[in-house]
């Protein structure tokens, strides 16, 4: 079972660079990395939509992000209550005369 958390892991990590890549593409009212692709404002890399299909595929991506995410953190809680070891403490009282 550890082997598909790290797959987990390794697929969210790519997330993570996917999402981020595209976040840093779309066009922003500076015109920021995403002007480096087309070079004026009125150019797109990917046609004349772009602005929308980014929109919604970020939304999409947000979306998976949030989800794994979750699963993630509440399979490594899961895994950390597993392997808890609790101390006992030995309480002993000393008599007094």
């Amino acid at each position: 079972m550890s082997a598909l958390f790290y797959i987990l892991l390794f697929l969210f990590l790519g997330l993570c660079a996917l999402l981020s890549f595209v976040i840093l593409i779309q066009e922003s009212k500076s015109l920021g990395l995403g002007s480096s692709f087309g070079g004026d404002a009125g150019d797109s890399l990917f046609g004349t939509s772009t602005a929308d299909v980014l929109k919604k595929f970020t939304a999409y991506l947000a979306g998976i992000f949030l989800i794994i995410c979750l699963i993630l953190s509440l399979w490594t809680a899961s895994m950390g209550r597993g392997r808890a070891v609790v101390p006992t403490i030995n309480i002993e009282e000393v008599g007094g005369s």
